[in-house]
């Protein structure tokens, strides 16, 4: 099992401190959506106060599958080559019926991102090494030790009391972001519940050392000789350590099930008899779906398992929790930096709740065929999984765990529902990553969307041409904006040095996926969602767009 290091404890400089100092964010909860956040923040200038209970913050391997949206998330807060390097890559997912393989498919549909579809590798190490950035960063206050007692909250701002080894303090912020996971003490403090439905099947999970000659692929089995009746899922993650799900119906014992004698019976049953293993970890869960009526209340915010729960199935909660710190950071930043109207924050609210419903439903859903809660339903799965081995309708109707992927925000939030835009992808979107090159180096296109603000993509067919555009000066815009003009490879020997960057699309992915035509200009936020689509350039329709976006305090807020 990998454990991060524990964490230093430090005597808060709050202790001395006559009257209690006021910073803009205060994070409760150190785990993988908090650290996330505060490093989101820090990368864009932003300060915030870390205050977690724990001092050794992880134990077992917890969530293990990482989709895509979520790595380009992770690599741009500098953790890409540290998830390259160790991470275990797939797309592969196989699904078995009895003794059969009904069928598979992989999730590796196009060639050509910078990000796999999947990477297993347990959440202790991203956790570590967001630890480590977190301590680097001279924006970021990480407390251990460190306990919310009480909180108090209103228009203006939260004031929380903490306790810690050398007494007690009050610390206010401008907002309190509650990352304290399904147990959240700020959520029960605010008196605040959570709706949705509560499955009473067990589970258990089993983290095993060995070394197989099973490939790094996803394997499902429904009533498999060697556990009938039930379900099973197989997992690679790194150190020769491999994932193992294995369904006990509602009356299991878990105390029974959890004892190492029962698991290795179990395991022992399922794997060929010349598989020598260790276990490494053993856990008895159930699961929820549901979540918070609303995420923003006043000056705090809910994010990941303290706004939302989901069933492992898929691996959504992990998920969904990284790409809340995307969505939020950025706005936080406008709030606190750029002078932007607390409005903002309800667009998170929105946005991430749509999503969060999204994971919900699908959640729902996979639980429901795999432990299914009547005869109805236990009667379309037996004839789903026949007819998978079979026909292609069949294999749609199989649910073995639908698998995390970003949601399509369009009409949502801040996105308008836009008719005009015909393309491939439209406003709500995330980004697609395409392979670039930026003069001699080979680089990928998402590097170089939202790495300082919004990011403005103009499309032309030579590098001295840009349809009107001259210098960022041209466009008004409250938050930091880039520009970044691409063109064709059959241009390449025209680009040149120039204040903007100039990208070429070697393979022509950048104008295939976003249909781009010679002038097409795309916008991005921050958080690398497609804002707005133009067949060409107009300055009036991109500054209303980004204030549209972005709206400013009014003087009111100011005031405050």
């Amino acid at each position: 099992m990998h454990q991060p290091p524990s964490l230093d404890y430090k005597k808060p400089l709050d202790i001395n401190l006559s009257m209690p100092r006021k910073v803009p964010v205060v994070i409760v909860g150190a785990g993988l959506v908090g650290l996330t956040l505060a490093l989101d923040l820090a990368c864009r200038g932003v300060s915030s106060v870390v205050l977690e209970t724990r001092q050794v913050l992880t134990e077992g391997s917890r969530a293990i599958v990482f989709a895509q949206r979520s790595l380009e998330i992770l690599q741009r807060l500098g953790l890409g080559k540290r998830l390259a390097e160790k991470g275990v890559n797939w797309s592969l997912s196989r699904v078995y019926h009895g003794e059969r393989e009904s069928f598979s498919f992989d999730f590796k549909t196009e060639p050509h991102f910078g990000c796999p579809a999947f990477l297993n590798i347990q959440q202790t190490y991203i956790e570590q090494w967001l630890i480590e950035d977190c301590l680097a960063s001279e924006w970021i206050d990480l407390r251990c030790l460190n306990t919310v007692t009480a909180l108090e909250s209103n228009s203006v701002g939260v004031s929380v009391m903490v306790t810690c080894p050398d007494g007690a303090y009050r610390l206010d912020c401008d907002w309190l972001i509650a990352c304290d996971g399904a147990r959240s003490f700020v959520r029960n403090t605010l008196n605040l519940p959570l709706i949705g439905r509560h499955f009473h099947d067990h589970f258990l999970i089993v983290d095993v050392e060995m070394k197989p000659d099973f490939p790094a692929e996803r394997r499902f089995w429904f009533d498999p000789p060697f556990h009938p009746g039930h379900s099973v899922l197989l997992h690679k993650q790194p150190d020769n350590l491999w994932r193992v799900d294995f369904q006990l119906g509602v009356e299991a014992d878990p105390v029974f099930e959890k004892h190492p004698a029962r698991v290795t019976e179990r395991l022992k049953a399922m794997l060929d008899p010349k598989i020598a293993f260790r276990i490494d970890w053993i856990s008895i869960y159930t699961f929820r779906c549901r979540r918070l009526e609303n995420f923003v209340h006043s000056r705090v915010v809910f994010a990941g398992d303290s706004a939302h729960e989901v069933s492992p199935f898929g691996g959504r909660g992990g998920n969904g929790g990284i790409q809340d710190a995307d969505n939020l950071a950025w706005k936080l930043c406008a709030v606190v930096k750029y002078g932007a109207s607390a409005k903002l924050l309800q667009s998170y609210n929105e946005e991430r709740i749509y999503a969060a419903d999204e994971n919900i439903i699908n959640s729902t859903r996979s639980a429901q065929f795999i432990t299914p809660p009547n005869h109805a339903i236990e009667t379309l799965r037996r004839a789903s999984l026949v007819l998978s081995e079979t026909t292609a309708m069949g294999r749609t109707f199989v649910n073995s765990g639908r698998l995390s992927s970003p949601a399509r925000l369009n009409g949502i939030g801040q996105f308008l529902p836009d008719s005009s835009v015909k393309g491939r992808i439209k406003p709500g979107d995330v980004a697609l990553d395409a392979p670039v090159k930026n003069g001699d180096e080979s680089s990928w296109l998402l590097h170089f969307i939202g790495r300082k603000g919004f990011t403005l993509l103009c499309y032309q067919q030579s590098s001295n041409d840009k349809g009107g555009v001259n210098h960022i000066e041209d466009i008004s815009s409250s938050y930091p904006l880039e520009i970044i003009t691409v063109v064709p490879a059959t241009v390449e020997q025209l680009a040149v040095t120039s204040m903007d960057v100039t990208l070429v699309d070697h393979y022509g992915l950048v104008a295939k996926r976003y249909d781009l035509a010679c002038g097409s200009v795309v916008l991005f936020r921050p958080d690398q969602h497609v804002l707005d689509v133009f067949s060409s350039f107009n300055r009036d329709d991109i500054e209303k767009t980004l204030a549209h976006s972005m709206p400013i305090a009014t003087y009111a807020e100011r005031k405050i």
